[in-house]
């Protein structure tokens, strides 16, 4: 029989755009909590866990200690408080990715995969831009997130550990895929020999993406077919 695929969505510039209400929310919970606006120039958000975000803007924020732990969770959670807020605002937009909705339906039907997410975001901010987006977090079997640890390359194994009850084993090699719109996802699998699918939606070009090597690489994912033939090859 084929083997059993485990399917990870990276969120931001993969399924969706905020439109910049994850922005809005951490210079908020930075101002309350720190007492100082954060300084974005220079720093990209895209391929990052929020703590990792957390610590870089308390850096250039001129914190005496921006790796205290103690510090960065206590912006995250106040993060999370105001992008809920931030979400729920009449003017508040989502902006869904060409292509998303069609293929998990699409990969909802396919007996061989188990869908989940692998996102820098903490898992509460996940759930919130994802129901603000009209997906439900439920079809997701299992995920790992940034509340789940600081450096992105340890979330892939997070994410095979809580799949093995799923799937019967921990899945390794290409039994895991890893869909997302940054370098960063092309190589935070490489631990588990994960392959990766990347895609050209977020702040990188086809070309850009198709030099990190990933298994296969797409403007959109808006041709279905192809997009799962590549996670199922």
């Amino acid at each position: 029989m084929p083997s059993r695929r485990l399917v990870l969505f990276d969120i931001d510039g993969t399924l969706l755009l905020t439109m910049g209400a994850g922005r809005r929310a951490i210079a908020a919970a930075m101002a309350e909590i720190i007492g100082t606006e954060a300084a974005f120039d220079g720093i990209r958000f895209d391929g990052k866990t929020d703590p990792q975000i957390v610590s870089e803007l308390l850096h250039a924020a001129g914190d005496p200690d921006p790796g205290d732990t103690a510090r960065i969770i206590a912006v995250c959670d106040r993060y999370a408080d105001l992008l809920e807020t931030e979400l729920q605002r009449p003017t508040a937009r989502v902006e869904l990715m060409p292509g998303v909705l069609a293929l998990l339906d699409r990969l909802e039907q396919e007996p061989r995969v188990v869908l989940g997410l692998l996102t820098g975001n903490l898992a509460r901010g996940a759930a919130l831009k994802l129901r603000a987006g009209g997906i439900d977090p439920g079809r997701f079997a299992v995920g790992a997130y940034g509340s789940d640890s600081a450096h992105r390359p340890a979330l892939p194994p997070i994410a095979a550990s809580r799949a093995a009850p799923l799937l019967g084993r921990v899945p390794h090699g290409h039994e895991v895929v890893i869909i997302g719109d940054t370098p960063a996802d092309v190589y935070c699998g490489e631990s588990l020999g994960a392959r990766a699918v990347a895609v050209a939606t977020g702040g990188y070009t086809l070309e850009q993406l198709a030099a990190c090597g990933p298994h296969a690489a797409f403007a959109d994912l808006t041709d279905t077919d192809a997009v799962v033939a590549a996670i199922l090859d």
